[in-house]
């Protein structure tokens, strides 16, 4: 049970990440682009990612040769 719900954070964690690198490349792509509000979405970008790390290696067991 803990580990569906580990996983179905997991997943929205990734298409959070996914919309948000879709948005900075949208906001970088418009004629002036709101330096502040790209810089925002970055910072919030690399949050998700270790969030996203931090899950995988909780999820994924230490396997020691």
């Amino acid at each position: 049970m803990q580990s569906q719900m580990l996983q179905s954070r997991l997943e929205a964690l990734k298409i959070e990440h996914r919309d948000l690198d879709m948005a900075i490349q949208a906001l970088a792509d418009s004629s002036v682009p709101d330096q502040l509000q790209l810089a925002r979405f970055k910072k919030r970008k690399l949050a998700l990612r270790d969030q996203i790390a931090a899950l995988e290696s909780h999820l994924i067991p230490d396997i020691i040769a």
